[in-house]
């Protein structure tokens, strides 16, 4: 596994960015402004996420997905484990928003995020259609926090 920075042509992994956040708009809102990473398995990518700054102590995981093809395999998770690395240094705290979804929150809590905060109505106010994840209608973010250090 290699993992890389992507500086230039970050739309050509939109397909995989869609996948997490299914509404180009909202993507759009923090690409450029954020640090693409993406996880190569030979010369293939397995998995692609984006981080942007929030303030001097904070930056947040806005987007972070795995090939469909290729899930269950560690990829995400050794991309985490990698930007947590890439960050530590650099702010004490990293911020990840997802849905109500138990599953997606257990996940992120296995790697020592723990619930923050909620913004009410995000995905019904955000997004110009109604957002499903495992059945489930997303309407707030859930907000889980990862301190460093």
């Amino acid at each position: 596994m290699d993992i890389r920075q992507i500086t230039e042509k970050k739309k050509r992994h939109l397909d995989l960015l869609l996948i997490a956040d299914e509404q180009e708009s909202m993507i759009d809102r923090y690409l450029d402004r954020g640090e693409m990473f993406a996880l190569y398995d030979g010369e293939e990518v397995k998995s692609v996420c984006v981080v942007v700054r929030t303030d001097n102590e904070t930056c947040e995981l806005k987007n972070i997905v795995t090939d469909p093809r290729h899930r269950r395999k560690g990829y995400a998770g050794a991309l985490l484990e990698f930007t947590f690395g890439h960050y530590k240094d650099k702010y004490k705290t990293m911020l990840v928003g997802t849905g109500e979804i138990p599953a997606i929150i257990a996940y992120y809590e296995k790697f020592g995020f723990r619930v923050s905060h909620r913004v009410k109505n995000f995905f019904t106010d955000n997004y110009g259609h109604p957002i499903f994840e495992d059945g489930i209608q997303l309407v707030d973010m859930i907000y889980l926090r990862k301190d460093f250090g």
